[in-house]
């Protein structure tokens, strides 16, 4: 639509201008014409007055005569075509003139139209010669901001330009932090892996000095570790892949919270951990049982590793029409503050965090909540203790 109303504005200014060329040309051609008229009748007056001296009343009446009837001057005899006389013997100088005004008036059109043509010429070359420059801008990593030149023809593409610009660089600066984030990742996995796998490799070298049961069990714990650590990582590969799928349907929170606290009994009795999940009411939300499940699990494992000796993990839930809220919270010293921006993060192992760990559970939960149109966070109570707020949104 812009490019249309600019060949608009240049047709539009091309014509004006050729309409001002040709009324100036007019308008001198009209004005010889009537010089090169008061001029002719000067002379033949003056001659008839050098030859007649006494004819000057009659000329003087004859030109206010003509004043008055120059409508009808065409009914009159024609006097000079019966002398002999023809309008080319009157006319030949002023048709030259004529000519030479209306050659000068078109040239003069000609001449304006070629300066509109070379400045949008000109303009253009100077828009296409900023976007390649920009282009070379881009391509060597230097490109600034393309501010706006104004609508033209180039708008367009010049709109276009800019956004697959931004694109690339969005896209370039996701790889980079991807490539980033992988090599982080294999350092952590190559760290947890190396260190059962030492466990292990002493255990083993103990048994073959002195055989002891508790060798073994070291052994079987190390190797659970290992497990543990190939399925969570498997999980989240997956999940970082978008090839996970949840199977949801309506569940009731009442009875996720009692599912995932029953496959935890053991060892909530080993370490003298109880759990109270009140019943508020039938609360559905659409989740993934199984993997909704195993989250909120690793929230209650964290809470009981952090709620004291004899400790009592707390859940609770709300509904609104946004949302469902579920809190699990315990009754220890709560969370360090510096530790809360990165308790989600793969790996990452807070101060207090205990031995065995692999830093991948809460990180793994976040990844299943937020899969599921969730959100989580952690918090410290007010009263004292650690707080898992998860909330699934309706919509």
């Amino acid at each position: 639509m812009s490019g249309r109303k600019n060949r608009l504005v240049t047709l539009g200014l091309v014509l004006s201008v050729s309409m001002i060329a040709s009324a100036l040309t007019a308008l001198l051609v009209s004005h010889i014409y009537s010089r090169l008229q008061f001029d002719s009748l000067n002379f033949v007056c003056g001659e008839i007055l050098e030859q007649g001296p006494e004819a000057g009343q009659m000329i003087s009446a004859a030109l206010k005569a003509y004043e008055g009837e120059n409508t009808n001057v065409g009914s009159r005899k024609d006097v000079l075509s019966a002398l002999g006389y023809h309008v080319s013997d009157f006319t030949s100088l002023s048709l030259r003139q004529s000519s030479l005004f209306a050659a000068a008036g078109g040239l003069t059109g000609v001449l304006l139209f070629i300066l509109t043509f070379f400045y949008k010429n000109k303009k253009e070359t100077r828009r296409i010669r900023a976007l390649a420059e920009y282009l070379e801008q881009v391509n060597t990593g230097k490109a600034v901001i393309l501010s706006p030149s104004g609508e033209d023809d180039f708008s367009k593409l010049e709109d276009e330009i800019y956004k697959t610009v931004t694109f690339l660089y969005q896209t370039k600066d996701t790889a980079v932090q991807a490539k980033n984030d992988f090599a982080e990742n294999l350092s952590n996995i190559a760290h947890q892996i190396k260190t059962p796998i030492t466990a292990i490799s002493l255990s083993v070298q103990m048994m073959k000095r002195d055989f002891d049961g508790n060798h073994l069990e070291q052994i079987q714990k190390q190797l659970l570790r290992l497990t543990h650590l190939e399925e969570a990582l498997l999980v989240l590969s997956r999940l970082d892949a978008g090839a996970f799928v949840f199977q949801k349907k309506e569940v009731d929170v009442f009875t996720l919270l009692v599912l995932a606290a029953d496959n935890l009994q053991e060892l909530f009795v080993r370490s003298g951990a109880s759990v109270d999940i009140p019943e508020l009411g039938e609360m559905a939300i659409r989740v993934d049982l199984d993997w909704t499940m195993e989250a909120v699990m690793n929230l209650m494992k964290n809470c009981m590793e952090h709620g004291g000796e004899n400790g009592t993990i707390h859940c609770s839930y709300a509904q609104n029409p946004l949302y469902t809220e579920i809190l699990i919270w315990d009754e220890g010293a709560g969370f360090c503050k510096e530790d809360i921006p990165h308790l989600f993060e793969r790996f990452y192992r807070g101060k207090d965090a205990g031995e065995g760990g692999i830093g991948i559970g809460l990180a793994l939960s976040k990844e299943i909540i937020e899969g599921q149109n969730g959100t989580i966070r952690a918090k410290n109570m007010q009263e004292g203790g650690a707080c898992f707020e998860i909330r699934f949104y309706s919509h």
